[in-house]
């Protein structure tokens, strides 16, 4: 899997500029897109979701940007997904802390060519359960675009969700960008944007056995 990493940038500028090399996923963070009103994409006076839809089209793979989505003033944290010229979705942030925006109401799991594609919206990455989540629903990676990363708190969280959930996990912030797969390590981590980065997903399952009083049914 090729992924590319754009931390920094607003997508148009990126997808006027960059050599394409049919990268399977490109993630932006959240200078990306910015604001984007969903009253005046519907009118045409704006075409966000359609610079992202192209840029998938030419890359032939999948795109995820983070944005801020402003439903007539209700303002949530999203990441638009597209694919092969299509918008594919919408996910939002469902946990927001002191009130900054508006949160979400669910999850959702993307099916793409690369495999069933959960996405972690920007500071929702702080809620395990979340991730826990994704992984329950048979995500085969997740992907997380990010705002301005400040320190290693992500890093931190990103290798240990990895490893608890056995789930590779795509992290693009500006600043910082890495990918932390299911051993607790990291496959990869750089602050440079953009930047391209090969990953192999070896979906490993285990056998896992407890034993426990009682959970027993009783006999009718």
């Amino acid at each position: 899997m090729r992924i590319c990493f754009v931390g920094r940038g607003r997508l148009g500028a990126f997808a006027k500029d960059y050599a394409y090399s049919e990268e399977d996923l490109i993630i932006f963070g959240f200078e990306g897109m910015g604001e984007v009103s969903y009253e005046k994409e519907l009118k045409g006076e704006s075409d966000f979701f359609e610079e992202a839809a192209r840029l998938s089209k030419k890359a032939k793979g999948v795109v995820v940007c983070g944005c801020v989505t402003d439903t007539r003033g209700h303002k949530r944290k999203s990441a638009v997904v597209a694919e092969n010229g299509k918008l594919t979705g919408v996910s939002d942030m469902l946990n927001v802390i002191d009130g900054e925006v508006s949160c979400g109401g669910a999850i959702r799991v993307y099916e793409t060519k690369l495999g069933r594609m959960g996405v972690v919206v920007a500071e929702d990455i702080n809620f395990p359960d979340v991730v826990k989540a994704l992984s329950l629903c048979g995500s085969d990676f997740i992907v997380c675009p990010f705002g301005r990363v400040v320190n290693s708190l992500q890093q931190v969280l990103l290798r240990s969700y990895a490893y608890c959930y056995g789930i590779p996990i795509f992290f693009c912030g500006d600043g910082y960008c890495m990918i932390a797969e299911p051993s607790g390590m990291l496959a990869f981590s750089s602050p440079h944007s953009p930047i391209t980065a090969e990953f192999e997903n070896i979906r490993e399952y285990h056998l896992i056995e407890t034993r426990r009083r009682g959970f027993y049914c009783a006999e009718e």
